[in-house]
């Protein structure tokens, strides 16, 4: 299993880069003949004096992916929505999709991948149709719930806010409960 999370307080964990040579890595870590696989684009790259370009960590994770006899192999993703994606140019966002569209067409029997999201459009349009099973939590109400009671946890025990009025504790609880979007 190799998890990615799109931190968008890291620009490293928002760029594909990040996420290939994470799961590059990982995988390298799991199996000595992804090891191989691994050592070979180090050598290629003068010994690690050079970065690995994107299409060269793609082709080093598709050789992996691809190998004989390897167990099943799960692909996380979390959190897609934190890659930077409201620009005209190819923005982070629109390149780890197309790396996660490379593999879903590859159609390889051992290989699951899932992707966390919030609803963005141009997330939805692509890999809506790529997926086999999709799974909404949008609106779920427990999510929903979680949410308020991981909020009113916090603004009753931190040791600020406890000293806050009855009625400004509550208006935050409210507002950061209605304006969270299933976040």
């Amino acid at each position: 299993m190799t998890y990615f999370y799109c931190d968008f307080k890291d620009s490293k964990k928002q760029q594909v880069g990040g996420l290939l040579a994470s799961l590059v890595a990982q995988l390298s870590a799991k199996s000595d003949a992804c090891y191989d696989i691994l050592s070979a684009l180090y050598s290629e790259c003068d010994g690690g004096s050079k970065q690995p370009s994107d299409d060269e960590l793609m082709d080093c994770l598709e050789k992996m992916l691809t190998l004989e006899g390897q167990p099943p192999i799960y692909i996380i993703i979390d959190g897609l929505d934190e890659c930077p994606g409201d620009s005209d140019q190819e923005y982070p966002r629109e390149l780890v999709l197309q790396q996660v569209e490379k593999l879903a067409i590859l159609h390889l029997p051992n290989v699951r991948i899932c992707v966390t999201s919030r609803l963005e459009e141009d997330i939805q349009d692509v890999l809506t149709s790529l997926a086999s099973h999709t799974v909404s939590l949008h609106d779920e109400q427990g999510q929903k719930k979680d949410i308020v009671d991981y909020v009113r946890h916090i603004v009753y025990s931190d040791r600020k806010m406890r000293k806050w009025r009855e009625e400004d504790k509550e208006m935050v609880v409210e507002t950061l409960s209605q304006k969270v979007d299933g976040m």
